[in-house]
């Protein structure tokens, strides 16, 4: 099989407003809209459009959302056998502000999400052994994702780990770990070094390599991204667009990973197509709902040959 992403689902709920408000301060919004997300799901959505074989697993409860999610999923043709229904929890909720600007500020309840144990993973382990690459994030129990990552690496199977929320994490899951995709912020708080430039970057990359990680690759927003590799650095330029939303976009990021290396393909041509995908995704509003297909962005890399 191809891709399997162990990860989240979440309802967003989005608020978009002037701005995020002040301690103490009430503002009025502009509208209110839910949108089918988490980082998992938008992650398995995204490999999906991208012409990827994706199965997702993982839990959601049996409310209307969770309903809803399984839906999106399905009709994105994304195997969801391996996806429970929890009894007990409710779905996860995402609150969004988002900001006129196309920033955001982001509460999540993972509610069902972190119900899943590793009693349940260990039913997976022949799904795990049988795929060519494991996506990972971090709204999901850590326990549970530790014995996942070791589950791949007794396999041999390589794993894309999307840091995200951001969390410290132990030398020995790092080690273990094929692909890092840090932004900024989450590279800092793994490696106490603050990124204010690509040399910054290139810095906290090696020390992550001196974890033990074989491949970091750090998201910078609008520069780009930086792959730093036992064999050397590379910083892949970033694509200038319209800011809407970036809600998903390191997601889209991650589903483009996926797919590219799932496909065998040289990483810094991987990495130049998933900023495009990225770039593309932060021109929509919404989650799942900002997420491009193969053709579009391969029609926006033809019309954007330049990079910043």
């Amino acid at each position: 099989m191809g891709i399997l992403v162990i990860g989240s689902f979440m309802m967003d709920l989005v608020v978009r407003t002037p701005r995020a408000p002040q301690d103490g301060e009430t503002i009025i919004g502009h509208n209110f809209s839910t949108f089918p997300g988490g980082k998992g799901a938008n992650q398995a959505v995204a490999a999906a459009r991208l012409g990827g074989s994706v199965t997702m697993a993982g839990k959601v409860g049996t409310d209307e959302y969770g309903k809803k999610a399984l839906l999106t999923l399905e009709e994105e043709q994304i195997d969801i056998q391996n996806i429970l229904i929890d009894d007990e929890n409710a779905t996860g909720i995402g609150f969004i502000t988002l900001e006129e600007s196309g920033n955001n500020r982001i509460v999540v309840v993972p509610g069902a999400n972190l119900a899943y144990s590793v009693s349940e993973l260990d039913k997976i382990k022949s799904l795990i052994k049988n795929s060519k690459i494991m996506v990972l994030q971090l709204e999901m129990s850590l326990e549970m994702i530790e014995q996942a990552v070791s589950y791949a690496a007794s396999f041999d199977v390589p794993v894309i780990l999307n840091p995200a929320p951001a969390q410290k994490l132990e030398d020995s899951l790092l080690r273990k770990i094929a692909y890092l995709t840090p932004n900024e912020s989450e590279a800092e708080l793994l490696t106490g070094i603050k990124i204010t430039s690509i040399e910054d970057a290139e810095a906290a990359g090696k020390h992550l390599l001196e974890k033990g990680v074989k491949n970091v690759i750090i998201t910078l927003a609008e520069k780009g991204s930086l792959i730093v590799t036992e064999s050397g650095t590379t910083h892949v330029p970033g694509y200038t667009v319209n800011l809407v939303d970036s809600v998903a976009a390191g997601d889209s990021f991650n589903g483009a990973l996926a797919v590219g290396i799932s496909q065998g393909k040289p990483l810094d041509e991987v990495v130049r197509f998933a900023n495009a995908v990225g770039a593309l995704t932060v021109t929509k509003q919404g989650a799942i709902p900002s997420l491009p297909y193969q053709t579009e962005v391969e029609e926006f890399m033809k019309q954007n040959k330049e990079y910043v």
